[in-house]
């Protein structure tokens, strides 16, 4: 029992030294330590940014430079010469929407066109609701719903589109408004409820010159452009 007492005291003794050390080493909590780095926390990357600690970067806006802004200069002369006030125009709307891309927004719209073009034929309000201004949706819709109602039926066939060029390009307040000119190639006919043909040709393609305004509002998170005004030159 002795001997028991003797080991067990001896190893306390060892325990208390061993701690002591330890805490000379590592020191106390005093209750006023730094917390530990939190890579998320913006208080952190703050902190990082004004010691300049490694790991902790401050993004800093990013601006655009003037390699790029010829780039992009030069990719709006293919679609318009330099000097011209189409030129100039399409300048001004890339300076406001450096996103802006008249390659890209040329074969938009004329998927746009063919789509608006067929849903219109066929009635389909829904395409057309998701393309099409109120304003020009609403004339859409009465020209359908009259049509509905005098029993007439039209079948068109899209051949394609022969040439889609910008005309004339601005800026209206935050809303970038482009008008193109597109020559497509349709097969259209009308028919009453008897069957009757009463206008177009159903064996014939008939070529349709068209005037067509899209717009989209530079606040928006919906990049997709709209129909808001439609002219035939035919």
């Amino acid at each position: 029992m002795g001997s028991f007492d003797f080991i067990t005291f001896f190893f306390l003794i060892a325990a208390v030294v061993i701690f002591l050390q330890l805490r000379s080493v590592l020191g106390r909590r005093t209750g006023n330590e730094r917390p530990p780095f939190d890579p998320y926390s913006p208080r952190d990357v703050a902190q990082g940014a004004e010691t300049g600690d490694k790991g902790k970067v401050v993004q800093l806006p990013r601006r655009e430079s003037a390699a790029e802004d010829e780039s992009r200069y030069a990719a709006i002369e293919t679609f318009a010469k330099a000097g011209t006030p189409l030129n100039g125009q399409l300048r001004a709307l890339s300076d406001a929407d450096p996103s802006f891309d008249p390659g890209e927004f040329l074969n938009g719209a004329k998927m746009a066109y063919e789509m608006i073009v067929m849903a219109f034929a066929d009635g389909d309000r829904k395409t057309l609701k998701g393309l099409l201004s109120r304003e020009v949706y609403e004339g859409f819709e009465a020209a359908i719903t009259e049509r509905e109602a005098r029993g007439e039926v039209v079948k068109s066939t899209f051949v394609g589109i022969e040439k889609a060029d910008i005309v004339h390009a601005e800026l209206k307040d935050n809303e970038e408004n482009i008008t193109v000119r597109i020559i497509s190639q349709l097969i259209s006919a009308t028919y009453e409820k008897s069957g009757k043909l009463i206008d177009g040709d159903a064996d014939s393609v008939a070529e349709v010159n068209d005037l067509w305004t899209f717009a989209r509002d530079l606040r928006s998170r919906d990049p997709n452009w709209k129909l808001i005004a439609t002219e035939s030159e035919n």
